[in-house]
């Protein structure tokens, strides 16, 4: 486990060093990691530190107002409308890698316009062990990692968390008394709603894994699950009151791990597991089935892209 006090002061003069008199933004999800970098940042160059939030028409529900109240200690703070200009780039794109690809190409050209406008020439980002190590190994690209393009403007990348696991990251974030909800919250994946969507990234798809990823994390949350979601996975026949249809298959994922390296999946309650299939039928008209996933990592990766 990390030392937690060194580091902190180990990785606040390291990014003191790395940016010099210079300034940087931040980007910014909302999840432990990128906040942890955020506050390290912070503590480093204070107001010569931009936070961009991008919104990508990707994310959790309700993730664009949690930033603005979690992150209003930060009157730099600028949240970025994006969500056209992403789903315009994966329209089309079916491949996992290609799907990853497009966004980490995406975040970067938004970081370069706001950095641009912020005289910035620094970007700090959130990647943790585990992402390289992925990335590396090529089991997935992250879009911060391998999802990166070859040519980006900036004179660095500072990453202050990269060889921690999540588990260590989190124990810095108490350490940083950044708050329960952000100190304990799951994992969501940079790429976001995109990889919990087989095959194109429509608008439909995006929406309803929305709806059904809510929905898992606030019925599995008794459950303390590492990490619990729903990913739109195919189409089936189902009926909806008298009328035969062809609807969404979800899946549901809801898993125990240390530091997501391996995992495995929780024998969640049959009752459970009920509630979660009655509401997000329930609460999409285009769903036609519920099913759990039963495997661990490995052979499974957590995500499904």
């Amino acid at each position: 486990m990390v030392d937690v006090e060194p580091f902190i002061e180990e990785a606040v003069a390291e990014i003191e060093s790395a940016i010099g008199d210079g300034n940087a933004i931040i980007a910014l999800s909302g999840g432990v990691d990128s906040s942890v970098a955020a506050a390290l940042a912070y503590r480093a160059i204070g107001d010569r530190l931009t936070p961009v939030y991008v919104d990508t028409g990707l994310m959790r529900k309700g993730e664009t107002e949690g930033i603005r109240e979690t992150f209003s200690y930060m009157d730099s703070l600028r949240i970025v409308g994006a969500q056209d200009r992403f789903l315009d780039a994966l329209a089309g794109v079916t491949d996992p890698e290609g799907k990853r690809h497009a966004i980490g190409e995406q975040f970067i050209r938004e970081f370069e316009r706001e950095a641009k406008s912020a005289d910035a020439d620094y970007l700090v980002q959130g990647t943790i062990y585990p992402d390289r190590i992925e990335s590396e190994g090529n089991i997935k690209s992250h879009h911060n990692v391998g999802g990166l393009p070859e040519v980006v403007d900036f004179e660095g990348i500072v990453e202050p968390v990269r060889d921690l696991y999540k588990d260590e990251v989190r124990e810095v974030a108490r350490e940083l008394e950044l708050g329960a909800v952000t100190e304990e919250r799951m994992p969501f994946p940079g790429p976001g709603l995109a990889i919990r969507v087989i095959g194109e990234a429509t608008r439909e798809k995006v929406a309803v894994a929305r709806k059904a990823c809510h929905v898992v994390e606030e019925e599995t949350a008794e459950h303390d699950p590492w990490q619990a979601f729903a990913a739109v996975v195919g189409k089936a026949t189902g009926v909806k009151g008298d009328n035969r249809v062809h609807g969404w298959i979800v899946s549901v994922r809801s898993v125990e791990s240390r530091d997501g390296m391996t995992a495995r999946a929780q024998e969640l309650p049959w009752e459970t597991l009920q509630r979660i299939q009655s509401r997000i039928t329930g609460e999409n008209d285009n769903v036609a089935r519920v099913v759990y996933d039963v495997t661990h990592k490995p052979p499974a990766t957590i995500e499904y892209e």
